[in-house]
């Protein structure tokens, strides 16, 4: 066992030594993925079934060029492809042609366009209700779950309102009294540590019925409603935390699903961190983000399958870091990237839908069209 651990040590050094020394000829940055995986195979269910359930699941920075990337890593097979009805979303902001993550996810949450920076308000600065808040009052559960830390743009979104995102501690306070019934991810600091104001937001929202928990352990054995704190900042990386990610998912759709009976359940998904290493131009750890996030998502299609009255959308919000996939091999699994920035683009970013209503997704449209046809869906 020893000699095989050390043969596959030296086997990692030479490759890693090969696509060093690959894009110091190239220019390029080379990937292979220590971890493909199979996708599932799954039945989608008839168009005109009922649409109880709406999981949305959001890949921040995923354009096409992202997907296409970790596709290639995955052997040319993601579980994306089990999507049936592929659109695009234009991402621009009223106030921007490259929006940023709180008025692209404010589109997607409400229907609605707003300005950069916006959380969930229109450009004057007044709030603008969620899905989650329709979802609320026709009496269903709802849930966010996300690798990033809950102070950050996508899940305050769907959450909670601010006039700058960047008001960490208004924007937290917001699921205080946002209702929302399952709130998993990163940011513990932001709840109390970090806060200039003194407020303990997580010991608030335990005395509200709360069942507030810091580790994965600890999360299995809670019932809603559940805030989860898993980390002091973003969770951590995904060759490094696992199937933590998968885990939350899995939790919060047994717990809105078991909970919410013949009235169903709303969940936004977030896989937050892809775009965060696409900014710092790290293509690995990018595209482990982007994998992990597929694999949830297989998940997801593995239990609406069974459930048959769930609808599954999948977009980004913007596509980050003017990627090109410019070389690599799809027999093995590699990829040879080159950057063109370290920020967002405005080029229209893909949309996938899967399940009951999916005839009602089709062609191109704006971010804010797609956010409130799946709005429409709540019903």
């Amino acid at each position: 066992m020893k000699y095989t651990r050390i043969v596959l040590l030296l086997l990692a050094f030479a490759l890693l030594a090969s696509a060093c020394r690959k894009e110091e000829e190239t220019g390029l940055s080379y990937y292979v993925t220590p971890n493909p995986y199979d996708i599932v195979n799954v039945q989608e269910p008839p168009a005109s079934n009922e649409i109880r359930n709406v999981i949305f699941l959001i890949g921040d920075g995923m354009g096409l060029e992202q997907a296409s990337c970790g596709w290639v890593l995955n052997h040319g097979k993601l579980n994306l492809d089990n999507m049936s009805v592929v659109g695009l979303s234009r991402t621009y902001s009223l106030s921007d042609l490259i929006t940023d993550s709180a008025a692209g996810g404010t589109a997607l949450a409400v229907g609605q366009k707003t300005a950069n920076n916006r959380v969930a308000v229109d450009i004057d600065g007044n709030p603008l209700n969620s899905m989650f808040v329709k979802a609320q009052e026709a009496g269903k559960k709802t849930g966010v779950v996300v690798t990033c830390h809950l102070a950050d743009a996508t899940p305050a979104d769907f959450c909670c309102h601010s006039d700058h995102r960047y008001k960490s501690d208004e924007v937290v306070a917001g699921y205080a009294t946002s209702g929302v019934d399952f709130i998993a991810g990163g940011g513990r600091d932001f709840f109390g540590k970090k806060r200039k104001d003194g407020r303990n937001i997580d010991d608030e929202m335990g005395t509200k019925g709360y069942a507030v928990v810091y580790d994965e352990t600890a999360l299995m054995e809670a019932h809603l409603p559940i805030l989860a704190l898993l980390a002091e900042d973003n969770l951590p990386v995904a060759l490094e935390r696992g199937d933590l990610f998968r885990h939350m998912v899995a939790k919060g759709i047994d717990e809105l699903s078991s909970q919410s009976g013949d009235k169903g359940f709303v969940m936004m998904i977030e896989g937050s961190s892809i775009d965060d290493w696409l900014h710092e131009n790290r293509i690995d750890r990018a595209m482990e983000e982007l994998l992990d996030f597929d694999r949830t998502l297989g998940d997801v299609l593995k239990w609406a399958a069974a459930d048959g009255h769930t609808l599954v959308v999948v977009t980004a919000d913007h596509a980050t870091g003017a990627l090109t996939l410019q070389d690599g091999d799809l027999a093995e699994g590699r990829i040879g990237v080159a950057f063109g920035n370290d920020s967002h683009n405005g080029i229209a970013v893909p949309y996938y839908v899967w399940g009951p209503g999916r005839d009602l997704f089709h062609g191109s449209m704006e971010n804010s069209e797609l956010g409130a046809l799946i709005m429409s869906c709540v019903r």
